[in-house]
């Protein structure tokens, strides 16, 4: 019995002290794509402080370090945590406060969705998003009449799924005091026979919105942790908020720093007033969460509205050619102003004409090849002639592979043959600078991110449909797609430094599947499941 006490004090001795240094955490045991530079593979990865302190083979890291937690990761993927380049983070919390009005296959299915929601409450304003008119019988746009019938006196404004058309009833529009005389920039309000319709097209939806009652604090903090356990839950662990007023700012960063609200951010102003003056000439704020780097501007609307700005007509309304958003002196101004600023120029462009707009300012402000990565978000339809714009003023487009499939039932007729060959270029794109950041638009778009990937690489719906994909050869690499969903948009965003890659001194934000992306067949991308998401190694999802 002595002897096996001196043996077992002995083991624990030499065990204490080959491992001389204690972690928080290590996992181990997996198959670790650090996406660094070469692309390297890892085994087992050490964590302290909230970041990687050493990464490499297993015997290598588990002879050195012991982990007050240790994941056993059983031989199974781990990547860097996933980042949507593009969505509307803030904006898809609420949404769990409305009324959701995805795939409804009607008109009539929509404003039932509205009575059931609205049943059994007394409600100032009832909001909702995600119909969608190309998905009914006759695809014709819906109005207010039956809304008004409903609810005479509660107002209602419900978003098409893009958020660039939505119907207001006459409550709404009386609140807003809109009348058949209103006219604002950039923006419809739809007539017929003199008479409105509740359509709203593009900033006619924020003129009536900005009139309508707000959500109080309270209400917007619990939307923002319900849309961060959401986003742990598919593997996100940082995320672009392409579209943050200054109240939203200061919101996120008062939960960030009670240490609520874990997601890291990335954010891109509105160019309000109080945003302009906080932060253009402060130039970017940032945090070990929050990272506030850029204004983002609106050149046109959507193709699913017809409000995306086309260089000639659409194919199937010949009289419509879309909306620019905003005057294009105004944009030259603001653009020369950023770039005093030192900040990223970000703006929203679908169509061809406003693409070609944007380029050409941007280019007139850039001048030459550049480290100033500011961005063209979407980046949908670009004419061949503009291409190479991307390349010669090193603009980066932000795109999300959704959008294709989302779009691919109809789009041709909005088009014609000829003009959708340079749509949704994404290898095209990667082309100009090799550097292709992905998101998804969510809630415009589904938030999951296998979703993106499996979209980018196979350029199919989830029936695995078209055969051969929509636009195939404009499809992704799985490494390529990859990076788009991890380096790439930590480089968009000035932080590659820090996120993107698993690499020693970078945040310890990873996330564990249960199956590789990278090898298995294509059907099983989307069968694949999050084990768990880690942001500055603290499990957040799994546990």
């Amino acid at each position: 019995m002595k002897n096996l006490i001196i043996i077992l004090t002995t083991l624990l001795f030499m065990t204490s002290c080959y491992k001389s240094e204690t972690v928080d955490l290590i996992i181990h045991n997996a198959t670790i794509y650090t996406m660094d530079e070469a692309n390297s593979m890892a085994e087992a990865m050490a964590v302290k402080d909230g970041k990687i302190i050493a990464i490499g083979p297993e015997n290598q890291i588990m002879n050195k370090y012991f982990g007050e937690k240790t994941i056993d990761a059983g031989t199974r993927p781990a990547y860097p945590g996933f980042n949507d380049a593009h969505c509307h983070f803030f904006w898809y919390g609420r949404s769990f406060q409305e009324v959701d009005l995805t795939d409804a296959k009607s008109w009539d299915e929509a404003i039932q969705r509205v009575v059931d929601f609205a049943k059994g409450k007394e409600l100032k304003f009832i909001g909702g998003n995600g119909w969608d008119q190309n998905l009914w019988e006759g695809q014709a746009f819906p109005s207010k009449h039956k809304l008004d019938s409903l609810f005479p006196n509660t107002p209602v404004l419900l978003k098409r799924v893009d958020s660039h058309a939505a119907v207001a009833n006459q409550a709404a529009l009386d609140l807003a005091e809109v009348t058949e005389s209103t006219i604002t920039e950039g923006g419809i309000f739809k007539q017929e026979n003199g008479k409105l319709t509740g359509l709203l097209v593009d900033m006619a939806i924020t003129y009536v919105e900005q009139k309508l009652p707000r959500y109080s604090d309270e209400e917007d903090k619990k939307s923002l942790l319900t849309a961060q356990e959401k986003c742990f839950e598919k593997g996100l662990t940082t995320v672009a908020d392409a579209m943050l007023e200054n109240k939203m700012i200061h919101l996120i960063d008062d939960l960030q720093k009670e240490g609520k609200l874990k997601m890291r951010i990335y954010g891109m102003a509105t160019p309000t007033e109080e945003n302009l003056a906080e932060y253009l000439l402060d130039s970017a704020y940032k945090t070990d969460h929050l990272h506030i780097g850029a204004i983002k501007f609106f050149a046109d609307g959507a193709l699913g509205s017809r409000g995306a700005k086309l260089i000639k007509p659409y194919s199937d309304d010949s009289t419509n050619s879309g909306l620019f958003l905003n005057d294009s002196a105004y944009l030259q101004e603001m653009a020369h102003k950023i770039y005093k600023s030192g900040l990223q120029m970000n703006t929203h462009c679908i169509g061809d004409a406003a693409n070609r707009l944007m380029l050409n300012i941007y280019g007139n402000a850039l001048k030459q090849v550049n480290d100033r990565r500011w961005r063209i978000e979407h980046a949908q339809i670009i004419h061949p002639d503009d291409m190479e714009l991307f390349r010669k003023y090193t603009i980066i487009p932000s795109v999300q592979p959704t959008h294709a499939i989302s779009d691919m039932g109809w789009v041709e007729d909005r088009l014609g043959a000829e003009r959708l060959k340079s749509a949704y270029a994404f290898k095209t794109l990667l082309s100009q600078n090799g550097l292709l950041p992905l998101g998804t638009d969510f809630p415009i778009e589904k938030i999951d991110p296998l979703l993106t990937f499996y979209t980018a690489v196979a350029r199919k719906n989830t029936e695995g449909q078209p055969e051969n994909g929509f636009l195939p050869t404009e499809g992704l690499s799985r490494l390529e797609t990859l990076k788009g969903m991890t380096i790439w948009p930590a480089i968009a965003s000035f932080e590659e430094n820090e996120k993107g890659s698993l690499e020693i001194g970078k945040y310890a934000d990873f996330i564990l599947l249960d199956k590789d992306i990278m090898t298995v067949e294509e059907s099983e991308i989307l069968k694949t499941n999050v084990i768990y998401t880690v942001v500055g190694g603290e499990v957040v999802y799994g546990e």
